[in-house]
């Protein structure tokens, strides 16, 4: 029963159960954001080996501060800003100075040809875009609004707006009609 009744509460009502004490809490939440979580971090670091030990970090900040958490922000946004430091700081690595992304390909992708092939001319566009236009559309596309951007990524929401706008214009020369 107890599973049934975590399952209608939202992801603050469970971060706080699970302060509490509640591990079937954090499970459920885990099972909620874990996917999408991937995708994002996936989309803007495509290698596996990376992105898996970047989700697990992520995860284990969230573990850590459990007994600090306060609903302030939506857990959702609160995720994701723990989510793109740990990718920051991966990124900051002298390791990675030279990294080059290789054409990014959608994880999951079922359906026709010229779909999968659309969808991969999209996601090799987006991580041709400068890291702070690829973080700001990926977060986008994951349904963050232009404020939670501006909160996960530590950036002015003026300065969201422009690399939304940026991004957007350098895909629309990059793809032309296709988008």
């Amino acid at each position: 029963m107890l599973g049934i009744l975590n399952r209608l509460k939202s992801d603050e009502s469970l971060m706080l159960a699970y302060q509490r004490g509640d591990t079937g809490a954090f499970e459920l939440l885990y099972q909620r954001h874990k996917d999408a979580l991937y995708t994002f971090l996936f989309r803007c670091y495509p290698r596996n080996a990376v992105v898996e030990e970047l989700a697990q970090d992520t995860w284990m900040a969230v573990i850590n501060a459990v007994a600090r958490y306060k609903p302030d922000a939506r857990f959702r946004t609160w995720l994701y800003q723990i989510a793109h430091n740990r990718l920051v700081d991966h990124w900051r690595r002298p390791d990675n100075k030279h990294t080059n992304l290789e054409a990014v390909q959608e994880p999951y992708t079922q359906g026709n040809d010229e779909v999968e092939e659309l969808q991969s001319r999209v996601m090799t566009a987006i991580a041709q875009l400068p890291r702070e236009q690829r973080d700001a559309i990926l977060l986008q596309q994951q349904g963050f609004s232009q404020a939670d951007i501006a909160s996960i990524t530590g950036a002015g929401g003026e300065t969201i707006k422009s690399r939304l706008r940026y991004a957007r214009d350098q895909l629309r020369v990059q793809l032309g009609d296709e988008l």
